[in-house]
């Protein structure tokens, strides 16, 4: 038999990468991607910020927890956020702030006056706001190749264009069959595919956990006037958009979340035209084009909250999958979790006060 490692990762993206790079000090590990690159799909069309309340108040300690360390890598740039409202909608930012209380997120409440000397142009039915002064930019190209780096620096193995096509447990030991090369041979196989993670739970013999990817649609705007560089990332309270600049333009969303099989996604031009429509109820800047669109796939469980730990019912199995739109900003926390969850590791300062429990396969009843 070839070398058997200790843990094989199905999916080289956020997820995948930054678990393994975590545990390749301590075990041997390969990466095996179906695409041609790593991080193809839902990593590499981002749109790339940390957000304490992104997510709910259940994800709000992952994203906590990771702040330090993607703080101290240089990963982050301060932007700062603003959820919107109208008249209507205020008492939504009172549930918002009632939400959140206690989480240890910062925010703060603030009037029109305020409101409109972060967003210039901001049309008046908007009247109220949640303010998140900590909100950044993430260069999630550095973040991914940062543990790229990691996983080779520590011996990990790396194997792209490997789709997997089938899994055979024997004698504890997963054989994997890949297109474009050998089997691979692993005692622990790990479910890190993102939009894949219920078809490859499938393939392995594992019950899926009902994660369903959700598209969602970015759109690049050349506005006049520009945005001002350092303007806030704003999110309408109800959910119907956000923006925010990016060199010198504007990244726009419906917040659209339309059900999809997995697969490489593409932006659909209903969405791309809400997304316009909408950003003009908000600002009055005229719009000089449409320069692109793109869109992804954000994987969610039905009660919105990631899984992390071994399969109740299949022995070797791991699952780090289901992590929607909020993989990326709480990428080293939950990778460290996962590895000392996968590997039987103490905690440590990162991970100390994060509810392991929370975000268990077990919660399914997947047996």
């Amino acid at each position: 038999m070839d070398e058997i490692y200790d843990i094989a990762i199905i999916g080289a993206g956020m997820a995948g990468a930054s678990l393994a790079a975590e545990c390749a000090p301590d075990a041997s590990v390969v990466v095996l991607e179906a695409e041609d690159a790593p991080g193809y799909h839902a990593t590499g069309r981002s749109a790339a910020f940390w957000e304490q309340c992104y997510g709910g108040p259940d994800i709000v300690p992952l994203t906590l927890a990771s702040g330090e360390y993607l703080r101290d890598g240089g990963f982050l740039d301060r932007r700062g956020a603003l959820y919107i409202a109208r008249e209507a909608d205020q008492s939504k930012i009172e549930a918002f702030a009632e939400r959140f209380a206690g989480s240890g997120a910062r925010f703060s409440r603030i009037d029109r006056s305020a409101l409109k000397q972060h967003i210039p142009g901001l049309h008046d039915a908007w009247r109220h706001a949640i303010w998140q002064p900590d909100c950044a930019d993430i260069d999630v190209a550095a973040l991914h190749a940062h543990y790229l780096a990691a996983i080779r620096r520590n011996g990990g193995v790396m194997r792209l264009r490997a789709r997997l096509n089938g899994v055979r447990r024997r004698k504890d030991v997963w054989e994997l069959d890949c297109e474009n090369g050998d089997p691979v041979h692993a005692r622990t196989l790990v479910n890190a595919a993102g939009p894949w993670a219920d078809p490859v739970a499938q393939i392995a013999g594992a019950a899926p956990c009902g994660i369903q990817p959700l598209r969602r649609t970015v759109v690049q705007l050349r506005c006049d006037p520009a945005p001002l560089p350092r303007q806030p990332l704003a999110l309408d309270i109800s959910g119907g958009f956000y923006f925010k600049p990016e060199s010198g333009r504007v990244w726009l969303s419906p917040h659209d979340e339309t059900p999809s099989a997995p697969c490489d996604a593409a932006p659909e031009e209903l969405a791309v035209a809400e997304a316009v429509a909408r950003f003009e109820q908000v600002v009055d800047w005229r719009i000089g084009a449409v320069e692109r669109s793109w869109a992804g796939l954000r994987s969610f469980t039905a009660d919105r909250r990631p899984v992390y730990g071994f399969d109740p019912a299949v022995p070797g199995f791991f699952w780090f999958a289901g992590q929607g739109g909020f993989g990326i900003q709480t990428a080293p926390a939950a990778a460290r979790l996962g590895s000392q969850l996968l590997l039987g590791k103490p905690r440590d300062a990162m991970t100390a006060g994060l509810d392991a429990m929370l975000y268990s396969p077990a919660r399914f009843g997947c047996n």
